[in-house]
């Protein structure tokens, strides 16, 4: 599939991404989530049944596989 960015000559084709999100005031990482992705530009499209499992993983109540340190660009910098 042609990439939908304008003029970008570039294809989707398929890839896992790590995919982050902000959710309830937490950074969450999910990897190995199926997506398309321009092999020119780097744009992502995430379909939507992969869109409902992903939200359906931030809805679970079980702790995640693991945790991971966050740090704060700002706060180095200051």
């Amino acid at each position: 599939m042609k990439c939908t960015i304008k003029n970008c000559p570039g294809e989707y084709e398929e890839k896992n991404i790590v995919h982050t999100v902000k959710y309830k005031g937490d950074v969450i990482v999910i990897k190995n989530v199926p997506a398309l992705v321009c092999q020119i530009c780097g744009d992502v499209l995430i379909k939507p049944d992969t869109i409902k499992m992903i939200d359906r993983i931030l809805n679970n109540k079980s702790k995640p596989e693991l945790q991971v340190p966050l740090y704060d660009y700002y706060s180095y910098t200051r």
